[in-house]
C-alpha cells in the first residue's frame, strides 16, 4: 500500500555536521558535531538572535546549496520513491525554494513534493499532508508530530536531541536503521507497529 513518507531535510537527509565547518570558520571556533549539544546554536556560540539570523542570512544559501547528504539517505530515498510519495517539510524560509529544489535536483534525490514552513512548528504541513510516517532530527518535533497525528516517527541520533522520547518516536543511529526499521514497517502494513 502507497504511504505518505514525511521528511525533514537539514539533519535529516542532510549530514547533521553540514553547518559545522561554516561555524568554525566565521565564529572562530574548533566545533565537532559531537560539540552541537543543543539544536539552539545561539547557545552554543554565545550570540544573539540578531547576530545569528544576520549570519544565516549571508550564509545559508551557500550552506544549503553546498550541504552533504547524509550518507545512505539517497539509495533508501530512491527505493522508497518508486512505491510511496516523499514529501519534504522543512524550516527554511520560503526565499531559499530555488536553492533547495535545484539542490535536490543537482543531486538526484527524488521528490513529491517540498514544503518550506520558514518555521520550526511543521504540524499544519504534516496535517495537510495527511503523512503516515515522518523523519526528523529535532527532537520537539519529532515529539508533537507524533503525538499529534498518533503516527510513527524516526528521529535521527544527534548530539542535539538527547531528550527523552515517547515509545511513538524511534531513534535511529543512521540511514540504514531508519531504512531497515521502514522496510519493515512497510511489509507489516501495520499503521503504528512499535
Amino acid at each position: 500500500m502507497k504511504k505518505r513518507i514525511g521528511l525533514d531535510i537539514d539533519g535529516t537527509i542532510t549530514d547533521p555536521a553540514t553547518f559545522v565547518p561554516y561555524l568554525n570558520k566565521d565564529f572562530n571556533k574548533k566545533f565537532t558535531l559531537a560539540d552541537l549539544s543543543e539544536y539552539d546554536l545561539t547557545k552554543i556560540l554565545r550570540i544573539s538572535d540578531k547576530e545569528f539570523w544576520d549570519w544565516m542570512e549571508i550564509n545559508e544559501p551557500t550552506i544549503y546549496a553546498e550541504a552533504e547528504l547524509a550518507y545512505g539517505a539517497k539509495q533508501a530515498l530512491l527505493n522508497w520513491s518508486k512505491e510511496h510519495e516523499l514529501i519534504y517539510i522543512t524550516a527554511r524560509r520560503k526565499h531559499l525554494t530555488d536553492v533547495t529544489t535545484s539542490w535536490f535536483a543537482n543531486r538526484q534525490v527524488p521528490y513529491h513534493h517540498i514544503e518550506l514552513v520558514g518555521k520550526h512548528d511543521k504540524l499544519e504541513a504534516v496535517k495537510a499532508q495527511k503523512l503516515d510516517v515522518f523523519l526528523e532530527d529535532k527532537h520537539d518535533n519529532a515529539v508533537m508530530i507524533s503525538e499529534e497525528f498518533a503516527i510513527p516517527v524516526l528521529l535521527f541520533d544527534t548530539p542535539y536531541n538527547q531528550m527523552p522520547t515517547p515509545q511513538s518516536v524511534v531513534r535511529v543511529r543512521n540511514w540504514q536503521e531508519a531504512y531497515h526499521w521502514m522496510e519493515r514497517w512497510l511489509k507489516s502494513g501495520e499503521a503504528f507497529p512499535i
